[in-house]
C-alpha cells in the first residue's frame, strides 16, 4: 500500500488547519467580547453570561452530534468516491439540525426557571440568567444549522467558507456588544439586553452566508433530500456514530454543568470564583483554538483515509496531528503564561475575580499537554466514526474522576475554588490516557463505512 509522503501530509495538514486555527480566533472574540462588554457592565452579568454559555453547549447537543457524524459520513464518501452518497449525506443531516432546532426551544422556554435552579445559580443573579437563558433559546434555531453547514463544508475540505462564515458572525457580534451594550457609536445603552441579542443577530446572519454559499455553489438542491428508501438504509450509519457522540456531549456538558454546582455551593466565595472561572475560560480558549482547528482537521483526514481505505494512514496522520500539536501548542503556553496577570486583569478588572480567574488558569494551563491530547485524539476517532470510544474515555474522566474529586477537594478538603480546578487537571490526565491507548492499541478502524463501491449504489 502506498504512504503519503510526510511532506505531502504536513502539507496537507497545514493547508486544512490554519483557516481552522483562524476561524476558532474569531470564535475566540465572540466570547471574549462578550465576557469584558459584561464586565464593564456588572459581575453578575459576568457570572450568569458564563453559566449559561457553558449550558448552551448542553442544548447544542444533538447538532454536535449530528455534525460529527455528518463529517465521518460525508468524508469517508467522498473519499470513496461516491459524490451521489456524500450528497445524500448533506441533505440528510440539514434536514435533521432544522428539525431538533426547532424542537429545543419549544422545550425549553416554559422549563428555562427550573433549569436555572436546578444549577444552584445564587438568588442575586437567578432573574438575570434566567433572562439570559431565554433569549439563548431563541437562538437555538440558527446555531443549529449554522453548525451543520460548517460541519458539511469543512467534510468536503473547503474550510474557507465556515471562516468567512465566523467572520460575519464576529463582526456583527463585536459591534453589537460595544454599540448596544456598552452604548458607543452613538447607539443607545441598553446593557443586557444588547449583549445578549447581538448574539441572536450575529448567529443568524451566519445562517443565512451558509445557506447562500450552499446554494451557490451548487448542494442546496431538491436532489439531496433523498427518497425515504434511500434515508431507512443510510440513517443508521449517522446514528451509530451520532448517538455516542451526542450522549458524549451530554455526559460532559452535564458534568460541567455539575461543576458549575459544585463551584456555586462552595462554602465561600462562590459567585465570584463562578466569574473567574467564566473570564479565566476565555483565557485558556485561547489554547484551544489550534487545538480545536487540529481536532477538525484530524477527523476530516482521517475520515478521507479510510474512505479512500487506507486504515494504516488514517493512523499515521493522526499521531502526525498529535505531535504537532503537542509541539507547537505547549510552546504557545509558556508565551501566554508571561503575560497572564495583564490580560486577566483586562478581562476581569474585579480584583476578587481576576485572583480566581488567575487560579483557574495555573491549573487549566499545567494540564494543557493532557488536553491537547484528549482533542486531537477524538477528532481523529471521531473521523473514523469511533465515537463510542470518545464516549468511553470522556466519560471515564469526568464522572469517576472530576466530579467526585472537585466536591472532595472543593467542599470537604480545601473549602475553596482551588479543590475543583485540580480535580480538572486530574481529570484531563485520565482522558488523555485513555484515548492515547485506544487510538495505538486497539481497532478504531472498524468502525469506518466501506469504502469501495459494491453495485448497491
Amino acid at each position: 500500500m502506498q504512504t503519503e509522503p510526510a511532506q505531502s501530509t504536513s502539507r496537507l495538514i497545514w493547508t486544512l488547519s490554519w483557516p481552522q486555527m483562524l476561524m476558532m480566533v474569531f470564535h475566540f472574540l465572540i466570547g471574549f467580547v462578550d465576557v469584558w462588554v459584561a464586565g464593564q457592565i456588572d459581575h453578575r452579568l459576568q457570572a450568569a453570561l458564563g453559566i449559561i454559555t457553558q449550558s448552551l453547549f448542553f442544548f447544542l447537543v444533538i447538532a454536535t452530534a449530528v455534525a460529527g457524524g455528518g463529517v465521518a459520513a460525508i468524508s469517508q464518501s467522498l473519499g470513496a468516491g461516491r459524490k451521489l452518497r456524500a450528497e445524500r449525506y448533506i441533505g440528510l443531516c440539514l434536514l435533521v439540525s432544522l428539525v431538533f432546532g426547532l424542537v429545543f426551544p419549544l422545550v425549553g422556554l416554559p422549563t428555562k426557571g427550573l433549569f436555572v435552579r436546578l444549577l444552584q445559580v445564587p438568588q442575586d443573579i437567578a432573574p438575570l440568567t434566567e433572562y439570559v437563558l431565554k433569549v439563548f433559546m431563541y437562538t437555538l434555531p440558527p446555531y443549529y444549522m449554522l453548525i451543520v453547514q460548517n460541519a458539511v463544508f469543512r467534510s468536503r475540505k473547503k474550510v474557507m467558507i465556515p471562516l468567512y462564515a465566523m467572520i460575519l458572525v464576529t463582526v456583527v457580534n463585536t459591534l453589537g456588544d460595544l454599540g448596544f451594550g456598552l452604548g458607543w457609536f452613538g447607539l443607545p445603552r441598553l446593557g443586557v439586553t444588547g449583549v445578549v441579542w447581538s448574539t441572536f443577530w450575529s448567529i443568524s446572519l451566519g445562517m443565512v452566508y451558509g445557506l447562500y454559499m450552499l446554494r451557490r455553489d451548487g448542494t442546496l438542491r431538491r436532489q439531496i433530500f433523498a427518497p425515504w428508501r434511500w434515508v431507512r438504509c443510510a440513517y443508521p450509519y449517522l446514528f451509530k456514530v451520532a448517538w455516542p457522540a451526542g450522549l458524549m456531549q451530554i455526559v460532559w456538558h452535564s458534568g460541567y454543568l455539575v461543576l458549575f454546582a459544585i463551584t456555586a455551593s462552595l462554602p465561600e466565595g462562590s459567585v465570584m470564583a463562578l466569574a473567574g472561572m467564566a473570564a479565566g475560560t476565555r483565557i485558556e480558549s485561547l489554547l484551544f483554538l489550534p487545538a480545536f482547528a487540529l481536532n477538525l482537521t484530524a477527523s476530516i483526514l482521517v475520515g478521507h483515509f479510510l474512505g479512500a481505505g487506507r486504515p494504516d494512514e488514517a493512523r499515521r496522520v493522526g499521531l502526525r496531528i498529535l505531535g504537532i500539536g503537542l509541539v507547537g501548542i505547549c510552546a504557545f503556553t509558556l508565551l501566554l503564561w508571561t503575560v497572564l496577570g495583564p490580560l486577566t486583569g483586562f478581562l476581569a478588572p474585579n480584583p476578587e475575580v481576576k485572583a480566581q480567574a488567575l487560579d483557574y488558569l495555573t491549573w487549566n494551563m499545567l494540564a494543557i499537554p493532557f488536553t491537547l491530547t484528549t482533542m486531537i485524539l477524538a477528532g481523529a476517532l471521531g473521523g473514523a466514526g469511533a465515537t463510542l470510544y470518545n464516549l468511553l474515555g470522556m466519560g471515564a474522566g469526568t464522572w469517576l474522576v472530576r466530579l467526585p474529586l472537585a466536591y472532595i477537594l472543593g467542599h470537604l478538603v480545601l473549602g475553596r475554588a482551588t479543590g475543583v480546578w485540580i480535580s480538572m487537571l486530574a481529570s484531563q490526565a485520565v482522558q488523555a490516557a485513555i484515548l492515547l491507548y485506544i487510538f495505538t492499541r486497539w481497532d478504531w478502524q472498524r468502525f469506518a463505512m466501506p469504502g469501495k463501491r459494491n453495485g448497491n449504489t
